[in-house]
């Protein structure tokens, strides 16, 4: 199995920042942007979890590669969209969020199409 090194690390990143705004949600947040910022925050996790899992897929093919940056950039895109809404007061980002949204709804869609068009090699 080879590791992409470069998806496997901006995947790490988007949990620990994931984390971190995840915290500030819960522990500092007024109740009008909490709500946004959890959402943010979930689904910026999740997909770091799949970017890492395409990272790290057996047999790796590019289709996989794709749908992990699809993945972690599309909940980035979507979780900056909602923080930025929610910090900033900018509702001109709520325009934004889809975008993520379409990015991360494709990188599962590939990663489907990627496993069950995957051939399983024995050792």
């Amino acid at each position: 199995m080879t590791l992409n090194r470069p998806l496997a690390a901006f995947a790490a990143l988007n949990g620990a920042m994931a984390v971190a705004l995840g915290a500030f949600a819960a522990h500092g947040a007024g109740p009008a942007v909490k709500t946004l910022l959890t959402t943010g925050a979930h689904y910026q996790i999740v997909h770091a979890l799949l970017a890492l899992a395409c990272a790290v897929w057996p047999n790796r093919e590019r289709l996989i590669d794709v749908a992990g940056w699809l993945g972690v950039v599309g909940g980035l895109v979507f979780a900056l969209a909602l923080w930025l809404i929610a910090l900033l007061s900018l509702p001109a980002m709520g325009a934004v969020a889809p975008i993520g949204g379409v990015l991360m709804i494709t990188a599962w869609l590939l990663l489907a199409f990627a496993a069950f068009r995957s051939r399983v090699v024995s050792t």
